[in-house]
Order: structure tokens, then C-alpha cells, then sequence
């Protein structure tokens, strides 16, 4: 049956990789086929059943997706007001400058419009401007302006329209106006806990004002992971503690088995009871009931309710006197999470939770003897360890090389401490508990500090090809096998492929140059035979987070790029600069150049001042720079150094322009330079002419003029570009330019990134929405 349930699961994740929902009339002919089974050979049918759990778990995954699917936003109704009404679900993530939470729609007020059952909504306003009050629960009429899904795609990239694919959201939008309570609305059971655990977060609010931590205990109390900086997340991630910084499942587990424990000791203690129900079950039903209510206070998240459903089980065993082996657990609850939520494989909780159980479930099979605590403990390290090592370099690139360490100190601070103090702060309205919480989980802090400060705390490497992450897997599967069994040291030798992967790369005198998916922004990649430049960081979001952090560097990791030989720095607009700390911090580029080093550091702003104090050997870009990579020339061929000294020239008109000669042809990259600059280059009689064009200013109407253009003579432009941006990029008339010079157009909001090889046979195009395309895009 175990084997049987993963095949089904592995039926389900498959499906998630596919471009299009296959014929559900297929699925028909899965009991037509199970007489044919029974007459297979015995050895045959085992196979047969699994290739037939394995196909059962694709098509359900197919037929629940055709019904998710089944009820997109109208495109007739996309970027239209539309008044509504609905209940707010869960807890809403709050900013400075605005709001974002999930609407459950009731009622469309709009005559003739029709919505999907559940959309995600937000409010952004300017630096000082009152955000609306929108609280779990609340029942609120809106006008919004809704969209179809969409989010950035990019190589190994996080995908935004899967992520709302799981959670059932199938429009996001904007509200127009301020929410209006609605008093017609019914909330139900869900509405009076989310009412709940909105007054716990108040409370908690005002409990611990500004302390630095208060976002961890907020979040280790009701889940609200949204007032934790992005400074403690990336604290955090070196040292491979997140899961303990949220309702996770280790700490259900963990509080469940403190309330079976305390349960089972005091049951004892009464005999009355102890005679009507074994303290053995009263103490199973007890832990499974505690929780229940941590996994109700965490909004039902789907990593706590996966470990519910483990616990479930055990108790149901444990009332039933029933023997139920760990792994059936295990499996059980694989097959609940699978069957209630297809999409599970989108989380990489999904596959890092199920892994380090069935990774401790392994290690400890076989034995002869229990090990004593101090050899267990340090068994259940090294079981995780290694098996969760391949998946999350996998999943996101990169593993933390202090994560032991930080998860021996944080656990027992965090998990059996500090969590049971956060509960006890939510149930009972006492300011101190939650203080002597955050005071625990400060001294945790203090520990992970320390960790992150030593040399490599983090290790990166490209994401592992299929094979690999397999042979790695089998590896750690090897190593753990008991002592006695001889030779399991040679499953090292299955991490290689890991550790030591083939990776494509341009052939000297080549250049590959990609044009990132990061929204409203611009961030270039540009790599040949062994280097690597970056131009542009990518923009700065509302949310207060960056494309460095969320969208560059993870592509860049993902691609084996760990170190940058060089950096450019076009200009000081956010859109170009916002992600630009982050890289310098973490990719560490052998030189950086930026138009920010030529002009005087009291006329920047705090921004550009920050960028230039985190690298003081910043040089600014001057017209005949030229150097050799690998047989590639790169030319900078504006600004003129004398520009930094005229006033009359913008950010935008002091932009670095690059060009770049490869074998295969030539690219220009110019900035966000407008038409003084495009003169100008024009004047100067600078190498223009180009086989790739990276659009001006994102296709401004005050760039890309027509004799720039009749200089350039590209073949193909490249408009890196945001999804509905506010300013109208690219302008309809310079669209109109562009297409009547018969060029290949290309743009990042519609085709994800862009990677152009320019290499001896030519210039090939991938598109990153093409190259792996899912059913769920739009």
C-alpha cells in the first residue's frame, strides 16, 4: 500500500509539470484495465498496479485542476471596476503603505459581472497616507479592479501564478476607494476564528510594541508571518532555521507530544478516570486535540495541517489498539495531504516535511538495540542532514552549512520554550508572558548571529538535473544504513553529480545574454566562456522587497553563478538600483561600475549614498572603456566623463551604455538614455549599430527615436517591461517604431525572460514561457 500511495503522489506532482490538462475521458480507461491486472503474473501486476496508481494520481490531480481552471475572471471584466462584497480570510498582511488579504466573495454588485469565489486584493498609498483597516473576518463591500493571474518567469525562478494556482485565487487586483462594512455578510465558524486570531495578533501587537522580535513571536503564536524584516528571513535562511520560525510542524509536533506527556501523567493520577479511559489514550486524544487548536490558530496552513493529519492517525491508532508502524502513518497522511490538496508539490514544505520524517524514519530501521540519547539525537542530525540537502538545493538553490548547529541551539530554545510561552501569551491577555516569550527567543537570536557571522555560513550550487537530485537521494539512503552493513561509505560517491555538475555555458568568443522577468525593472545577465556581468539589480517593490533578493540572485544561483566578475550600475532609479545592496552583499562583484561613482555624493539620495558606502571602490562609467572577455569586447560608449559635470543632464541621460561583440553579433544595452542621449551618441559617431537592441527606457515615448533606431539597424529588441505598469511601457507609438523596421519583438512581460546566444551558427532566442510551460499560465 505504501508504494501504491507514492506512486499516486508521484502521479500528482508529474501533472504539475505539464503544459496542458490532458483528456479526462483518458482516465476512463483505468478500470477497464484492472481485469487485465489480475491476469498478469504476480510480478507483472505489482508493476501494473503501481503504473496504475501512478496514472490514478495524475488524473486527479488533472480532473481537480479542470475544476480550479473552470472558473477564471471573464476577460471581459479584466482592469474594470467592479463592486463587491465578501469575507476577509485569514489574516491580512499589513505594510507602512498599504494592505493585502484574500476576499471569499458573497455577492457581485455589479450588474451582469461575474468573479471567481475567492480573490486577493491590496492597497498601497503614498509614504504617510492612512491605510484602510481590514481585519480577519470582517464582512466588507469594495470596489476593486480585478486581474487575471500573472507573475514573473525567469530560469529556476519562483512561479507567483502556481503559488495562487494552490491557494484558489484566481484574480488579484486593487481596491479603488475604502472598504465599507458589510452587515449582510455571514461569517460562519471560520469568520469567528479568524476574528480570533486577528484580536491574538492585537493583543500580542500591543503587548511587545517595537521590540525587534516581536514579528517571530506574533508568528509563532497565530502565524502572521508579515511583521518579521526581511533582515531576520535572510538571518534565518543562513542558518537554515526558518521552519522554526513560523506554526511549524515540528512545533505542533513538538507542543502535541508536551500535552500528550502532561496529559498521560496527570490522567494516571486519577483513578477514577484512568478506569474508564487508559491514560495511554487520554493522552494520545489530548495531544491530537492541542493540535488541532495550534493548527486552527495557524489558519489551517497547509504545512501544519499535513503534520495533523500525521497525528491524527497515531491517535486514532493509539484509541483503536491498533500496532500502526510509523511508515503507514507516514504514508497515510501522504495520501490525505495528496488527495485534499494536488497542488501540495508546489510547497517545498510538502517535500522538506515528508522528507526529514521519513529521513529519521529511516535511519532508525534495522537496529538491534535503541542508541542512547546523546548518538540518537546526533543520528537524527546527520539523517536530515543528508537527506534534505539534495532537496533544498533543489528547491532553492543553496543549503546552510551551519544549520546543525543553529537547529541543536534554536529548537529546544524556540520549539520547547518559546513556542509554549507564545500560546500561553495568545490564550491568556498577560503583557508579561508574551516579554518573557520574546526575551527566550532573543537570546536564540543572539546564537544565530554569531552562526551567520563565520566564513560561508551558506553554500550554493546550480540546481541539480533530475538524475542527480535521484542519485543523490539513493546517496544519503546508503550512508544511512547501520553500521554493519559493509561498503555504505561509497554512497559519497552519489553526491558528485550533486556537487560537481556539467554546466552549459558559452563557447569562447560567445555571449549569452538574458533579460530578466523582474516586473517594471531592468536586470541584464550577461556570461561568456568564464565570466559573468551583471547590468542592473532589478526595482524595488511596494511590499518593501527587492528583485536582488527575490528574482536575481536565486537565478543567478540557480545558473551555478555564486561570485559576479563585475557589476554595472546604470543609474540611481529605483527600478534599475533597487536590488543592488542585496548583490553587492551577497554576489560579491570583482569590480562595480555605476554612473553614481561621477557626480558628487552629496546630490545623491540616501539610496545611492548607501550603495556607494557598501562599495568604495564603486568607478564611475566612462565612454571608452573596453575590455576582453573570453574573446568577447565590451565597450561602454556613454556617458562622456564631461557629462557628469553639465547640469542639464538627468539620471536617465547619465546612463551607462554598453555594447558588447560576440562571434555570433553584437548587442547594444542602453539604460533608460532618452533622446538628448540618443543624439548625443549619435554626434559623437559611437559604434551604435547593433544586432540586439535592449529598448530604451523601456519603450518610452521619449526614447527609441527614429533615427536612433535607423543608426541601430537591430534585428531583434528586447523591452524589458512590467505587467500593467502604471507608465504605460512600452508607448503604442514606439511599439508602431518598432514594428515597422520588421524587427523580432520580444518583451519580458509576455515572454518571461529572454536569453539571446550570440554565438558562431547565429543568434538563438529562448523564452523562458516557452521553454517550460505550464497548464496554469494564462
Amino acid at each position: 500500500m505504501r508504494l501504491l500511495i507514492l506512486a499516486f503522489t508521484l502521479g500528482a506532482a508529474f501533472l504539475q509539470t505539464r503544459p496542458e490538462l490532458p483528456p479526462l475521458a483518458w482516465a476512463g480507461a483505468l478500470p477497464l484495465a484492472f481485469p487485465l491486472f489480475l491476469r498478469l503474473p504476480r510480478r507483472t501486476r505489482q508493476a501494473g498496479l503501481l503504473l496504475a496508481a501512478f496514472a490514478a494520481g495524475f488524473f486527479y490531480a488533472a480532473w481537480r485542476a479542470d475544476l480550479r481552471l473552470s472558473e477564471p475572471l471573464p476577460p471581459l471584466w479584466q482592469g474594470r471596476d467592479v463592486s463587491l462584497s465578501g469575507r476577509v480570510l485569514d489574516l491580512p498582511e499589513t505594510t507602512p503603505n498599504g494592505v493585502r488579504f484574500l476576499l471569499a466573495v458573497s455577492a457581485v454588485r455589479t450588474p451582469g459581472a461575474t468573479l471567481p469565489a475567492r480573490v486577493q486584493l491590496g492597497w498601497h498609498g503614498r509614504p504617510g497616507e492612512p491605510v484602510p483597516q481590514v481585519r480577519g473576518g470582517d464582512c466588507i463591500q469594495v470596489l476593486a479592479r480585478l486581474y487575471r493571474p500573472h507573475g514573473n518567469v525567469n530560469p529556476g525562478g519562483f512561479d507567483y501564478e502556481a503559488w495562487l494556482l494552490e491557494r484558489n485565487i484566481r484574480a488579484t487586483g486593487s481596491l479603488v476607494g475604502l472598504p465599507v462594512s458589510d452587515r449582510a455578510c455571514s461569517g460562519g465558524w471560520r469568520a469567528r476564528l479568524d476574528r480570533t486570531r486577528e484580536a491574538i495578533r492585537g493583543h500580542l501587537r500591543d503587548s511587545l510594541g517595537e521590540r525587534p522580535y516581536a514579528g517571530v513571536v506574533r508568528a509563532l503564536a497565530v502565524g502572521d508571518q508579515d511583521a518579521i524584516p526581511p533582515a531576520q528571513w535572510t538571518l534565518f535562511r543562513q542558518t537554515g532555521v526558518t521552519h522554526l520560525m513560523s506554526i511549524s510542524g515540528l512545533h505542533i509536533t513538538l507542543f502535541s507530544a508536551l500535552i500528550y506527556a502532561l496529559a498521560r501523567a496527570l490522567w494516571r493520577r486519577v483513578p477514577g478516570l484512568a478506569l474508564r479511559l487508559p491514560a495511554r489514550k487520554a493522552g494520545a486524544l489530548l495531544g491530537f486535540l492541542a493540535a488541532a487548536i495550534y493548527t486552527a490558530l495557524a489558519g489551517f496552513g497547509i504545512p501544519a495541517q499535513r503534520t495533523l493529519y500525521m497525528l491524527a492517525g497515531a491517535a486514532g491508532v493509539a484509541l483503536l489498539d491498533r500496532n500502526g508502524s510509523p511508515s503507514r502513518l507516514l504514508a497515510a497522511a501522504l495520501a490525505v495531504v495528496v488527495l485534499l490538496d494536488p497542488w501540495a508539490a508546489f510547497a517545498p514544505g510538502f517535500w522538506l516535511s515528508f522528507g526529514a520524517v521519513a529521513a529519521l524514519l529511516w535511519a532508525g530501521s534495522g537496529r538491534l538495540r535503541p542508541l542512547p540519547a546523546w548518538r540518537m539525537w546526533g543520528t537524527a542530525q546527520w539523517a536530515v542532514t543528508l537527506v534534505l540537502t539534495p532537496i533544498l538545493l533543489a528547491l532553492f538553490h543553496e543549503v546552510s552549512l551551519v544549520s546543525p548547529l543553529a537547529n541543536a541551539l534554536a529548537i529546544p530554545l524556540i520549539s520547547l520554550i518559546a513556542v509554549p510561552l507564545c500560546l500561553a501569551a495568545a490564550v491568556l491577555p498577560w503583557g508579561p508572558l508574551a516579554v518573557l516569550a520574546h526575551a527566550v527567543v532573543s537570546v536564540a537570536m543572539v546564537g544565530l548571529e554569531w552562526l551567520a557571522r563565520l566564513p560561508q555560513p551558506v553554500f550554493h550550487a546550480a540546481t541539480p538535473s533530475l538524475p542527480a537530485l535521484l542519485l543523490a537521494l539513493l546517496g544519503a539512503a546508503v550512508l544511512l544504513l547501520p553500521r554493519g552493513v559493509p561498503t555504505r561509505w561509497m554512497g559519497l560517491f552519489l553526491f558528485l553529480p550533486l556537487f560537481f555538475p556539467r554546466l552549459p555555458a558559452p563557447a569562447p568568443g560567445a555571449a549569452w545574454l538574458t533579460v530578466l522577468d523582474v516586473g517594471q525593472g531592468e536586470a541584464l545577465l550577461l556570461r561568456t566562456a568564464r565570466h559573468s556581468l551583471l547590468v542592473d539589480a532589478g526595482p524595488r517593490y511596494l511590499t518593501g522587497e527587492d528583485a536582488g533578493s527575490r528574482i536575481v540572485a536565486p537565478t543567478l544561483w540557480h545558473l551555478g553563478i555564486n561570485r559576479l566578475d563585475g557589476l554595472i550600475l546604470t543609474h540611481d532609479d529605483l527600478d534599475h538600483s533597487g536590488g543592488v545592496a542585496y548583490l553587492l552583499a551577497n554576489l560579491k562583484p570583482g569590480w562595480f561600475l555605476t554612473s553614481l561613482a561621477g557626480v558628487p555624493r552629496a546630490s545623491l539620495g540616501a539610496v545611492g549614498q548607501g550603495i556607494l558606502a557598501a562599495r568604495p571602490d564603486a568607478r564611475p562609467c566612462v565612454a571608452g572603456q573596453t575590455w576582453i572577455w573570453d574573446g568577447v569586447v565590451f565597450h561602454v560608449l556613454h556617458p562622456p566623463a564631461h557629462h557628469y559635470a553639465q547640469p542639464g543632464y538627468s539620471d536617465n541621460e547619465r546612463g551607462c551604455v554598453l555594447r558588447v561583440d560576440a562571434v555570433g553579433g553584437s548587442a547594444l544595452l542602453t539604460a533608460d538614455i532618452e533622446r538628448l542621449s540618443e543624439m548625443n551618441l549619435r554626434e559623437r559617431r559611437q559604434p551604435v549599430a547593433a544586432d540586439v537592441l535592449i529598448a530604451p527606457h523601456h519603450g518610452s515615448r521619449t526614447s527609441s527615436t527614429p533615427d536612433f533606431l535607423q543608426s541601430v539597424a537591430a534585428k531583434i529588441i528586447v523591452i524589458p517591461v512590467g505587467h500593467r505598469n502604471r507608465y504605460g511601457h512600452p508607448h503604442p507609438q514606439v511599439l508602431a517604431r518598432y514594428r515597422a523596421l520588421g524587427v523580432q519583438l520580444w518583451r519580458t512581460d509576455r515572454d518571461g525572460a529572454v536569453t539571446l546566444k550570440l554565438e558562431r551558427q547565429g543568434i538563438g532566442v529562448e523564452l523562458a514561457r516557452q521553454a517550460r510551460p505550464r497548464y496554469w499560465w494564462d
